[in-house]
């Protein structure tokens, strides 16, 4: 049993929630068009849109704060030895992970899809529909980065909510819905994978979002309330 600071818990909490807001709010802000699956409409949305490295950059900046966040809770739980040690450990590694391939993520989507659609839309034909197809693979590796990148999340918020409902400092319900929010993850991994950004995809992302942000805003308030050490077991 270990004595761990509830500063460090109050900074993985911080992490976490400004993390989850600043996502929130670039995804707000993403050029959509009504099916994320018809390319034509997509890529039109896209190319239209003049702040499209800015709102992929926002959603990296969310992410890195999550997945820090994620890492920081490990250090929270302190837990040396054990089968939960263990499993602490892989769910930092897999935030970790989930990072790193987030950042090469928007590097594909923020970056190199952009200037493929701004180079469809400006092409004439013949050109135009050379330029399409390497738009749709650019889109087609965005497709299993994210699905891989979803199941690391998604890993990483089921091994730290397993371990987070065995202890005490805070409430087990929290660590409830972070195992909740990681089946989500790993949902949308499986049906990104499958079918693309597909309109099957609408549930566990949306049940995704809703557990993230409960749980987040219902650990903040709990590391701010704890006392100067709590313990964990």
């Amino acid at each position: 049993m270990h004595d761990v600071g509830s500063g460090t818990w109050r900074l993985a909490s911080s992490l976490l929630l400004s993390g989850v807001v600043v996502s929130l709010l670039a995804g707000l802000l993403h050029a959509e068009s009504h099916d994320a699956n018809d390319h034509v409409a997509s890529f039109t949305a896209y190319a239209n849109s003049d702040i499209w490295t800015a709102v992929h950059l926002g959603q990296f900046a969310g992410m890195a704060l999550v997945c820090a966040g994620l890492v920081a809770l490990w250090s929270a739980i302190d837990l040396r030895r054990g089968a939960l040690g263990w499993t602490a450990r892989f769910g930092a590694l897999s935030a970790a992970l989930a990072a790193a391939l987030y950042a090469a993520l928007q590097a594909v989507d923020g970056v190199a899809l952009k200037q493929a659609v701004d180079a469809w839309a400006v092409s004439a034909e013949p050109d135009k529909a050379v330029r399409f197809a390497t738009a749709e693979g650019i889109r087609w590796l965005e497709w299993g980065m994210r699905s891989y990148q979803s199941f690391l999340l998604g890993a990483a918020l089921l091994l730290l909510g397993t371990v987070v409902a065995s202890l005490r400092p805070v409430s087990r319900f929290i660590g409830y819905l972070m195992v909740l929010s990681g089946l989500a993850y790993v949902a949308q991994g499986w049906i990104i994978g499958e079918l693309g950004f597909a309109a099957t995809n609408s549930q566990p992302t949306l049940t995704g979002i809703i557990a993230v942000l409960a749980w987040s805003v219902w650990l903040a308030v709990s590391a701010w309330r704890m006392k100067e050490t709590a313990k964990a077991g």
